[in-house]
């Protein structure tokens, strides 16, 4: 899951893709980072015309001077080895021409991203969901809680990286862990779904917030010896 704060000096830094200093990073890493902004965050400032529900043209997105450099090969393999699920290809249920949209992560309105609501007392109702953060952010978090900020959705995990059936959902550099007790938050009329890769969403309350009398418990993941909030 993405960091509720300092994730838009972070995102603004890599996110246009193409436009900053890459370093060492291959060119796959490179497409999947400049697909993640255009998908999430910079579509209309591309020129790019996307559907309420997050699909745009492959070729569309292949004809943008960001993306010159790169082919419909390069784009179908990032989807298909990216490890944790960021992006889904279909073809057009009209015309059959490919499109592709990012699964969550969203800044831009999305109305249907086929999310499936979670449900009180439903099999797939996690006791407990956690979402990462880190530690310097701490203070403020267990004060005003977790926020979507300018995102439609706080970003949360059915378990931490490298736990059975977990994929995504926190960025494993993340040293703190916040659980969420989602029973209690949907008593409140809190929502939550699940999105097609496994991460659970939720709006928050009206102000967009998960309150602190929602967390179960803080743990710190670095260095590994953990220690409870």
């Amino acid at each position: 899951m993405d960091d509720d704060r300092g994730g838009r000096g972070r995102r603004r830094g890599r996110g246009r893709g193409g436009h900053g200093n890459h370093g060492g990073e291959d060119k796959d890493v490179r497409l999947s980072k400049s697909m993640s902004y255009a998908l999430r965050h910079g579509a209309n400032q591309m020129g790019l015309q996307m559907g309420t529900d997050g699909f745009l043209f492959v070729e569309e997105l292949l004809a943008n001077p960001q993306f010159r450099s790169y082919s419909l090969e390069d784009v179908q393999r990032v989807v298909a080895t990216n490890d944790k699920q960021r992006f889904k290809l279909r073809p057009h249920p009209e015309d059959g021409r490919l499109q592709i949209r990012a699964s969550q992560g969203h800044s831009v309105q999305v109305v249907d991203l086929e999310l499936k609501p979670i449900l009180a007392g439903s099999p797939d109702c996690p006791a407990e969901a956690v979402h990462g953060s880190y530690l310097r952010n701490w203070n403020s978090i267990k004060q005003q809680g977790l926020s979507r900020m300018q995102r439609t959705h706080i970003h949360l995990a059915p378990g931490l990286p490298g736990e059975d059936g977990v994929i995504s959902g926190m960025r494993r550099d993340c040293d703190l862990a916040v659980y969420i007790d989602v029973p209690k938050a949907l008593a409140d009329g809190i929502e939550f779904f699940w999105s097609e890769n496994g991460v659970l969403l939720t709006a928050g309350n009206t102000e967009g917030k998960l309150l602190p009398k929602y967390f179960s418990r803080a743990v710190r993941l670095k260095p590994t010896s953990k220690k409870n909030y």
